[in-house]
């Protein structure tokens, strides 16, 4: 019988430790901008139970920084180095249900992408470490050592580090404030203005931590408290919610809710932009995905729906618990993720029934437009399959000026008319309501105008039988009256008044 003979393993094994410089500022480009990255170091404070949080941006100064300080829990040294150490972190690890890190990179990778230099100052029942990773060191001596300073007198944002909590110092800010060269204008106004985009970015990321008379936590940029931007406008007394529907799956619960905002004449000019941030309404419609009430996602339907102007009022906030993150596919920066396929198939049934909810909205107000009781300036007509508006020749103010003209000038009155009508700017117009409808507004009317159609509608309305006291009810469905309707008002009872008094001296 041969005997088997059991050979070694061929493998061989050797030292390949990655490049600590070559690592490091490959950490920098993970696609963070500063208001992505201040928000993943806020997560960090939020996770540590702060209450208040301070950013101090110090723009004006030759050399700028940015100062994130919180009053959470602080780390010892031991924690501090730790935190420190990249990828710290396993995700697929059990965590805290509010705990919002995930990979353990988020300090680290947030903070390289914007600085050269990171200090991390901790206090932990009033004992105080410090650690620096300053990217020019790494790259000299292309290895791991993280700078641990004794010497904390001299450290920036020291004054804001209270018993227990954590200060993060940005310093080195080339990414900010590069390829302005010598230009300090251009550079302070550029890095206010990054500034300004990302206070916006942490007012909605944040909105559910920072609502309420007691909110969870406080944020300070330079001594100033940021106010909540709740995409929902779900405080709005004109917001339409649905009830909230739980989708149960194997690892958690997914909560779905509906909102139509209101129409922009409900709101104020303020509220409205707020609502639909710099891009407008027309981006920002679709799903907005929380993460243990941090949001994900801001906007845009996921390949479930085209954004159009009628569904610009549509909003579904989505909860997910951080045990979902892998079925997510939570990025680093926790600003991207994608449906898992039970979700979506669900969110696509949800989608579908729920747009028509903001189509009726503006569908209802264009209806008011063609509704025969109102004497509507504009006509709607469908013809061979296309819609046509035309100015109603038939209305009171039209036909009581063409009673006043010769026979031989009624004709051309109501040429006239016709040609306004199909001169109608389609294209422009609909340009301008695809990019900004709320801004494209009707002519004024002043009140000789608004007089001279009063007053002819009221002949109309009481010559066909309508009672003197339904007049009023009447007009108000009119929008350009409605538009302008207290002096409209007064213009009515002026009218009543002069025909009682007409028919008092009959």
């Amino acid at each position: 019988m041969d005997r088997v003979v059991k050979q070694s393993s061929p493998i061989r094994e050797v030292d390949a430790t990655p490049y600590a410089a070559s690592l490091i500022e490959g950490h920098r480009d993970f696609g963070y901008s500063l208001e992505t990255a201040l928000a993943d170091v806020i997560d960090n404070s939020i996770s540590a139970g702060s209450t208040t949080i301070q950013l101090i941006a110090n723009t004006a100064v030759e050399e700028p920084s940015i100062i994130i300080a919180d009053d959470g829990s602080g780390m010892s040294e031991a924690e501090l180095v730790e935190a420190m150490r990249l990828g710290s972190k396993n995700p697929s690890d059990k965590r805290a249900v509010q705990d919002l890190g995930r990979f353990g990179l988020g300090l680290k990778s947030a903070s390289f992408s914007q600085c050269r230099s990171l200090t991390v100052i901790s206090s932990q029942n009033s004992k105080v470490s410090c650690a620096r990773w300053d990217l020019d060191r790494v790259s000299q001596r292309n290895d791991w050592s993280l700078e641990l300073l004794d010497d904390h007198s001299v450290l920036p944002g020291l004054d804001l580090l209270p018993a227990n909590g954590t200060v993060v110092v940005w310093e080195k800010l080339d990414r900010l404030i590069g390829g302005y060269g010598d230009d300090r204008v251009k550079r302070v106004s550029h890095l206010n203005e990054e500034i300004g985009q990302a206070e916006r970015h942490l007012r909605l990321v944040f909105h559910r931590f920072l609502e309420g008379r007691n909110p969870r936590i406080r944020i300070f940029l330079n001594k100033r408290q940021l106010k909540p931007i709740d995409p929902m406008a779900s405080g709005h007394p004109s917001t339409q919610k649905s009830p909230e529907e739980v989708l149960g799956l194997s690892k958690g619960q997914v909560r779905i809710r509906c909102y139509t905002l209101p129409h922009h004449k409900k709101m104020t000019r303020d509220e409205w932009d707020e609502t639909g941030g710099p891009e407008g309404h027309l981006k920002s419609q679709g799903l907005y995905i929380y993460r243990e009430n941090r949001l994900i996602i801001s906007g845009g339907w996921l390949g479930l729906a085209r954004q159009t102007e009628l569904t610009k009022l549509c909003r579904i906030a989505v909860d997910i618990p951080n045990t979902m993150d892998s079925d997510w596919k939570i990025d680093v920066k926790k600003a991207s993720a994608q449906l898992p396929p039970q979700v979506r198939e669900r969110l696509k049934k949800i989608v579908e029934h729920f747009v028509g909810t903001s189509k009726r909205t503006y569908r209802r107000r264009g209806q008011r437009l063609v509704d025969e009781t109102a004497q509507p300036i504009w006509t709607r007509v469908q013809k061979d399959g296309q819609v046509i508006f035309r100015p109603n020749s038939d209305h009171p103010v039209f036909r009581a000026y063409a009673d006043q003209l010769p026979d031989d000038l009624r004709e051309g009155f109501y040429r006239c008319i016709k040609i306004v009508g199909s001169g109608l700017p389609i294209a422009t117009l609909h340009a301008e309501l695809v990019g900004n409808a709320e801004s494209v507004v009707a002519d004024h009317a002043d009140e000789e105008d608004l007089r001279q159609l009063v007053f002819t509608m009221a002949d109309a309305l009481l010559g066909s039988g309508i009672p003197a006291d339904a007049i009023s009810g009447a007009m108000q469905s009119h929008p350009v009256l409605r538009d302008n309707w207290y002096v409209a008002k007064k213009l009515i009872e002026d009218y009543l008044e002069q025909s009682d008094y007409t028919e008092t001296r009959a």
